[in-house]
């Protein structure tokens, strides 16, 4: 396989635990460059401890997660470090310092892990809170703005460091439909503006399917995957009965 190939993510046989409790076993996909990747399934089924594991927070009992072929859980220290330079997350909370304005949450990463002087710094926080649509709030604090500007911000944090995988966990919990639906349209300006790969947790059928090409489904009573592709050939196609009532379910309660 020659790297215009490779996979950017690949888990392989991924079991996945908590001392001597499985959460899920026998997870294996594959993320391509510029997919936008739908981690999904019903609460309880292994969503946020899949996404541990990926961003490095929760070692496999069993398996591989791979980045372009390096499998980063048997990597030293400063090669894990490396791997996860390269991706960004946001966070289901946002994660965001309430002392701290957004111009200062967005440059923390710039002070912590590059040499740019501060009026770089200030250049590149400006111009990443203006892609999230957050011009002249530099001076804002968290708690002053509301909930869907807080994710902005947090976004705007997640690329701060130019990350070509960025990583959502419940990007739209809390936000109305209308804010939701910004926010699904902002992660695909950014995959198509930056280039950047995109794996996002969530079981919001209106964003899986507005913005997924490929995905993975967790079933919580089997504690494994059954289903991997795009959700909309998911929904056309699957013959398992547990995929097609999770992505028909809004339909079948009349929403």
């Amino acid at each position: 396989m020659n790297l215009t190939e490779m996979p950017i993510v690949e888990v392989q046989d991924l079991d996945l635990g908590y001392n001597d409790n499985p959460v899920m076993s026998n997870i294996s996909f594959s993320v391509n460059k510029g997919d936008i990747f739908i981690v999904m399934g019903v609460s309880g089924c292994g969503k946020s401890t899949l996404l541990k594991s990926l961003i490095g927070l929760k070692s496999p009992t069993k398996g591989k997660v791979l980045y372009s072929g390096k499998s980063f859980w048997d990597e030293d220290e400063k090669g894990q470090h490396d791997i996860m330079r390269r991706f960004g997350v946001l966070y289901q909370s946002g994660a965001l310092w309430s002392s701290l304005t957004l111009g200062e949450n967005v440059a923390l990463p710039l002070q912590l892990y590059t040499k740019l002087s501060f009026g770089q710094i200030k250049e590149i926080v400006d111009f990443k809170l203006s892609l999230v649509g957050l011009e002249g709030h530099v001076d804002s604090f968290p708690s002053g703005i509301s909930g869907g500007m807080r994710k902005r911000a947090s976004l705007a944090r997640a690329i701060a460091l130019d990350p070509d995988i960025i990583l959502f966990d419940e990007p739209s919990a809390g936000l109305d439909p209308i804010n939701a639906r910004k926010l699904d349209d902002l992660i695909l300006d950014l995959r198509d503006g930056l280039g950047a790969t995109v794996i996002v947790v969530t079981h919001e059928l209106a964003s899986i399917f507005a913005i997924g090409n490929n995905s993975v489904f967790l079933d919580a009573e089997s504690r494994t995957m059954i289903a991997t592709g795009d959700p909309k050939d998911l929904l056309a196609n699957s013959k398992d009965p547990r995929v097609t009532q999770f992505l028909t379910r809004a339909r079948m309660q009349g929403v």
